[in-house]
């Protein structure tokens, strides 16, 4: 069962609260998602540790219920 793009960014604001989050189909299909994810949490952290905070956000659901997420992250003062 596939996740909606609501769902999606749910999960990633309750996991970290003051995230900025713009998610987008990109196949129309429900399937295939880009999600662009800014919070204050990233500041100090390598681009591996902060699509590690956004995976352990969607709790296992990667590769599952979410087949493919190209995930951009960044801290404020580097958007």
């Amino acid at each position: 069962m596939a996740m909606s793009a609501g769902e999606i960014e749910q999960m990633i604001t309750q996991a970290i609260p003051d995230a900025d989050v713009a998610i987008t189909d990109l196949a129309g299909d429900g399937d295939h998602y880009s999600a662009r994810v800014v919070s204050r949490t990233f500041a100090g952290l390598t681009r591996v540790q902060q699509h590690q905070k956004v995976y352990a956000a969607l709790g296992g659901r990667m590769g599952g219920q979410l087949h493919a997420l190209q995930l951009s992250t960044a801290a404020p003062e580097e958007k």
